[in-house]
C-alpha cells in the first residue's frame, strides 16, 4: 500500500515541536545489524530523539497532505507536519540516508504501536475504524503499524527491503506475533475500487477468530462484485504497492471498508500472523534467516 493513513484525530499543539516526549524505546535493536547486512548509506532503527521524531512527522506531512491531497487540521497545516496524540507513545522506525545533505535525512518511516503503547493513550487508533476485539484476543504481543510512508525519491526496491527488514527485526526484538493496521485504497467512491475491494474480500478476508470488522457507522460492503468476476491476477495489479507487499507475505483483510474523506482514501484493515510472515518475507524479498 502507499500508506497506512489516520483517522481524523486529536492533535498535539506543542510549540514548536508537535511531540512531547522522545522516542518511547530509545534502543538500538537494528542499527548495527542492519548496517553490517546491508552497508551503504541508508539504515533503519527506531528513532531516540525529538529532532529525529519531527523528522518523521515533515516527511508524513509531505507525503500525506502536500503529495496525496488529504486536509491538514490547522495546526499541521501551520506546523508542516502531520501528528497526533499516538506519536508520543509508539516507537517510529526510521530509514536514515547518512549521505543526504539536506535538512531532515529520514526517507522512510513506520509508526510501531504495541500493546503497552496502546495502554498509554487508552487505544489502538485503528479502534476508530474497527472492532479489532479479535484481533486483542491473540495471545501474546501483537502490534499495529501506521503512518508509513517514504520520500518520493527513495520509493525503490532497496528501500522496501530496509523497511520489511526493520519491521522484520522490530517483531523479533519484541515477540510480535500479529500484525495490525489500516491500510489505503485512494479514492472515496467505492463503486470505482469494486474490483479491489472484492478481491479483497474473496481472495484474503481473514478466518472468523481474526476478522476484524468495521464499525457499523463506518461499515462500506467490500462483497461488490462476484468472484467470478474478478480476474485475480489484474486484480492484484491494480492494489497499491504496500497493499501487495503485505499480501506477499501472507496478509489478510477484516470485513468491511471505511471511506476516509478526510484523507481521500478508502481503507482496509490489514491483519498479518508473523508466523506464517517469515518464510515468505524471506523468499520474496530474497532475504536469507539470520
Amino acid at each position: 500500500m502507499t500508506a497506512l493513513y489516520p483517522p481524523p484525530g486529536t492533535a498535539q499543539t506543542n510549540h514548536p515541536n508537535p511531540q512531547i516526549h522522545a522516542a518511547a524505546s530509545p534502543d538500538n535493536w537494528a542499527k548495527r545489524k542492519l548496517e553490517k547486512a546491508l552497508g551503504g548509506n541508508q539504515v533503519i532503527r527506531v528513532a531516540t530523539s525529538d529532532d529525529e521524531i519531527d523528522e518523521a512527522q515533515e516527511l508524513r506531512y509531505r507525503v500525506f497532505y502536500d503529495e496525496m491531497g488529504a486536509k491538514p487540521l490547522p495546526e499541521m497545516k501551520s506546523l508542516r507536519r502531520d501528528f497526533d496524540r499516538y506519536d508520543n507513545a509508539c516507537d517510529h522506525l526510521i530509514v536514515v540516508d547518512r549521505s543526504r545533505k539536506k535538512n531532515s535525512q529520514v526517507v522512510g518511516t513506520y509508526r510501531c504501536m504495541r500493546r503497552e503503547h496502546a495502554g498509554e493513550v487508552g487505544a489502538f487508533y485503528s479502534a476508530g475504524e474497527y472492532d479489532i476485539k479479535p484481533l486483542l484476543a491473540t495471545p501474546g504481543a501483537v502490534m499495529e503499524l501506521g503512518r508509513s510512508c517514504v520520500d518520493a525519491a527513495y520509493r525503490d526496491r532497496a528501500t522496501m527491503q530496509l523497511l520489511w527488514r526493520g519491521i522484520a527485526e522490530y517483531c523479533n526484538a519484541h515477540e510480535i506475533r500479529l500484525i495490525f493496521g489500516c491500510a489505503s485504497l485512494p479514492g472515496t467512491d467505492p463503486d470505482k475500487l469494486a474490483t479491489q475491494l472484492s478481491y479483497l474480500y474473496h481472495h484474503h478476508l481473514a478466518p472468523k477468530a481474526l476478522r476484524s470488522r468495521a464499525l457499523p457507522e463506518r461499515f462500506t460492503d467490500m462483497h461488490l462484485l462476484p468472484k467470478s468476476a474478478i480476474n485475480p491476477k489484474r486484480a492484484f495489479s491494480s492494489l497499491p504497492p504496500l497493499i501487495k507487499g503485505y499480501l506477499r507475505i501472507g496478509a489478510f483483510v477484516g470485513d468491511g471498508a471505511v471511506i476516509d474523506h478526510q484523507f481521500n482514501t478508502t481503507d482496509v484493515c490489514v491483519i498479518v500472523k508473523t508466523d506464517l510472515m517469515a518464510n515468505r518475507y524471506a523468499r520474496h524479498y530474497g532475504i536469507g534467516e539470520r
